[in-house]
């Protein structure tokens, strides 16, 4: 399994443009909410849990987070956490409000990603390797975070193999 900063590093050799990492800003979490309405119609229930593709979506990018580094996956636990709450307000709205809100989004979603991608001059990176969807918003955290002076080191890693974003 890929460690953190190979992830990070990946992903990021598609996404060196500031127009694309900005609308990826926007575009992922608008995508996750999606993704997590529109697979948030009930399973089955197990000792008065409602169990949802969504959730077990939530838990499995949990454990792929943690297993990748403590600290983000706190991070990843809040960010992943809103966008999950956020998703089941959509998905309790009426059938035709939920499933047309929920498209809507996840479409807005990705013509923000492909904009961004058309500055870069880059295909998306989960073309390549299909993983590249659950590193994506990791990425996002981690591009915010090093805004924000947090884990230099990691970015210095990245920007060893990818190059800074310009």
């Amino acid at each position: 399994m890929k460690n953190l900063t190979e992830h990070l590093s990946q992903y990021a050799l598609y996404h060196r443009d500031h127009r694309n990492v900005t609308t990826h800003y926007v575009g992922i979490p608008l995508i996750i909410v999606a993704i997590f309405s529109l697979l948030s119609l009930p399973m089955f229930s197990l000792a008065g849990v409602m169990l949802t593709p969504a959730l077990l979506l939530f838990v499995a990018t949990a454990i792929f987070y943690f297993r990748l580094d403590l600290r983000f996956g706190l991070v990843m636990l809040v960010f992943s956490g809103s966008c999950f709450a956020l998703a089941t307000l959509l998905a309790a709205q009426p059938f035709a409000i939920w499933l047309s809100s929920s498209l809507l989004i996840f479409m807005a979603g990705w013509v923000l990603q492909f904009i961004g991608h058309y500055y870069e001059g880059k295909k998306p990176a989960f073309v390549d390797d299909i993983v590249g969807l659950f590193v994506g918003p990791l990425f996002v955290v981690a591009e915010i975070g090093f805004s924000l002076g947090f884990r230099k080191k990691l970015q210095h890693d990245i920007e060893q193999v990818a190059g800074k974003v310009h």
